[in-house]
C-alpha cells in the first residue's frame, strides 16, 4: 500500500536511529555482570513499543530476566498475531576482531555494524515499526502481541513456564517470527524449519593440580590431550558422527524435499570465498545445503586448558574443558540426545583422568507445514514486496522455544526472517544490511492484511 511507503519513507531515519539506541544497550543474557543492562533494554523495548501505538506495554518477572509483553487490540472478531522475539545477545567476545565497538553502532556500505544488529534487535525492531505503520495510517486489521525475551540466548529455561502460566494473555491464532534469515534480497525465502539443539560441556581432570611439563610429562596423562582423542572420536572418515544413537531417530528427508531443497540458489565458490577457506566440509553424501538443514551434526564451540597466556609455560594442566552442541533434526529430542552425549563422554575416558559432563541447554526442532494460513499469507506477503515467491527452506540454527510455543498455546509458526547467513551472527561484526531492515518493515504489515483476509 502507498500509504505504508510513504509513511516508512518519511520516517526511515528516526526507525534507525531508534534501533542504534537499542543496539547500544549490553543486554548481554549470559553474563551475570549485564543484569542491570537487561533490564533497562527490557524497559526501553516496553517504551518503543508504546510509542509505536501499543494499547499496553509492560516489563513482566520471570526466575530469570524479564519478559516484554506488549498488546494492540482492535477488535475480538479480528484475528490475533502473536510476535516472538528476544532482546538478550550474545556475548561480544573476541573484542579484539571487532573493527567497531559491538554496542558502539557503525553504518558502513549500508550496513549498520552491532552486537544485536540482525539477531535479534533489528529484527524485532522491523515488527515494532511495522505496527507503527499501520498505526499511524490507521490499516490495522489484526489484534497484534508481543512476547520479547531476554533469554533467548541461554536456552530460554524460563519462557516455557511463563507462557504456560500465561496462556489467557497469549491466545491468539498465529505466532510470527523474525529471528532467521532468508537467502539474499534477490532470492527471497522463508524457514519451514528449525533444527534443535542440545549443548553440554565436559571437563576432564588428570593430576590434582598443574605439573611441570618436563619432569611429569610422558608420565602422567594431560587432560588436554585425551579431550582431543576424545573429541576427535565423535566423527569417522566421512565426517558421519560415530556416538551410538545418535542417528536412532532421524528421519529420512524425502527425495521430494530434497529436490526441493536444491532448487534454492547456491554458488559454491562465493559461499567458499565468504568464509575464507578453499575446502568444504562435512557429511559424505549430503550437498552443503543439506549439512546444514536436514542433517544433524556435532561441533565443539569452545575448547580450553593449561596454559594460554603470553609467551611461554611448560605446564602440563590438571584439567580441560570442552563446550559442544548438536544440531537436531525432526523427530530427534534434545533430552534423549543430551543424555547419549554426556554418557559417551563418561564412558569412552580413559582410567588415567576422571570427567565431570553437564547438561547446559537444549530445544527440539521445528517444522511448519507450508499449506497452512499463516504461511500462506507470508508467502503472499513477500510477493507483493519483492515481487516473487518465496523459497522454502529449512534453518540450520536453533529457536529453542518453538516447539514449546506450539504446544502450549495450540497454534502454528511462520518465519519471516529477513537477516542473511552472511551477517556474522554470534561472531565479531555482526551486521544488518539498511535495505534488509526496511524491507522487513514494509512487508510485515502485508502478512498482517493477508492473515485478516
Amino acid at each position: 500500500m502507498q500509504a505504508w511507503k510513504d509513511y516508512q519513507e518519511k520516517n526511515k531515519d528516526r526507525f534507525l536511529s531508534e534501533l542504534t539506541e537499542l543496539l547500544r544497550i549490553p543486554s548481554i543474557s549470559a553474563n551475570s555482570a549485564n543484569k542491570e543492562d537487561m533490564r533497562k533494554c527490557a524497559e526501553a523495548v516496553k517504551q518503543r513499543l508504546i510509542e509505536a501505538g501499543a494499547d499496553k506495554a509492560e516489563v513482566m518477572e520471570t526466575a530469570g530476566h524479564p519478559v516484554v509483553y506488549g498488546e494492540k487490540l482492535i477488535d475480538p472478531s479480528k484475528p490475533t498475531v502473536l510476535v516472538y522475539g528476544h532482546y538478550d545477545v550474545q556475548p561480544p567476545d573476541p573484542l579484539n576482531l571487532w573493527h567497531s565497538g559491538p554496542f558502539e553502532p557503525v553504518v558502513k556500505e549500508g550496513k549498520l555494524y552491532a552486537r544485536g544488529s540482525a539477531d535479534d534487535k533489528g529484527q524485532v525492531y522491523m515488527h515494532v515499526k511495522a505496527l507503527e505503520t499501520m498505526v499511524q495510517t490507521g490499516t490495522l486489521t489484526t489484534n497484534i502481541k508481543f512476547l520479547i525475551e531476554g533469554e533467548e540466548e541461554v536456552g530460554s529455561p524460563n519462557l516455557g513456564k511463563f507462557v504456560a502460566d500465561h496462556k489467557d494473555l497469549l491466545k491468539c491464532d498465529v505466532i510470527l517470527i523474525s529471528d532467521s534469515a532468508m537467502i539474499s534480497l534477490d532470492t527471497p525465502s522463508m524457514d519451514i524449519g528449525m533444527r534443535g539443539l542440545a549443548y553440554i560441556q565436559v571437563e576432564v581432570t588428570g593430576p590434582n593440580r598443574d605439573l611441570h611439563s618436563g619432569v611429569y610429562g610422558g608420565a602422567v596423562a594431560n587432560p588436554i590431550t585425551i579431550l582431543t582423542k576424545m573429541i576427535a572420536s565423535c566423527h569417522d572418515e566421512n565426517n558421519h558422527i560415530t556416538i551410538p544413537g545418535f542417528y536412532d531417530d532421524v528421519l529420512n528427508v524425502p527425495d521430494e524435499e530434497r529436490k526441493m531443497l536444491a532448487e534454492a540458489p547456491y554458488n559454491e565458490a562465493e559461499y567458499k570465498a565468504d568464509l575464507g577457506i578453499t575446502e568444504l566440509w562435512g557429511e559424505k553424501g549430503f550437498s552443503t545445503n543439506e549439512r546444514t538443514g536436514i542433517r544433524p551434526t556435532l561441533e565443539v564451540n569452545g575448547i580450553w586448558g593449561g596454559y594460554t597466556g603470553e609467551g611461554a609455560k611448560t605446564v602440563l594442566p590438571s584439567k580441560a574443558y570442552a563446550k559442544i552442541s548438536a544440531r537436531l533434526v525432526p523427530n530427534q529430542s534434545s533430552e534423549k540426545i543430551t543424555e547419549i552425549l554426556l554418557n559417551y563422554f563418561r564412558k569412552i575416558a580413559p582410567a588415567s583422568v576422571t570427567v565431570n559432563a553437564e547438561n547446559h541447554h537444549g530445544g527440539e526442532p521445528y517444522m511448519t507445514p507450508i499449506n497452512s494460513k499463516g504461511f500462506q499469507a507470508a508467502s503472499k506477503a513477500y510477493e507483493s514486496t519483492f515481487g516473487k515467491k518465496p523459497v522454502p527452506v529449512r534453518g540450520g540454527g536453533s529457536i529453542p522455544i518453538c516447539a514449546i510455543l506450539e504446544r502450549e498455546l495450540g497454534v502454528k509458526i511462520v518465519f519471516m526472517g529477513f537477516g542473511l547467513d552472511s551477517d556474522n551472527l554470534h561472531s565479531p561484526n555482526e551486521k544488518f544490511d539498511l535495505a534488509n531492515f526496511y524491507k522487513g518493515i514494509e512487508t510485515i504489515p502485508y502478512f498482517h492484511k493477508f492473515f485478516a483476509e
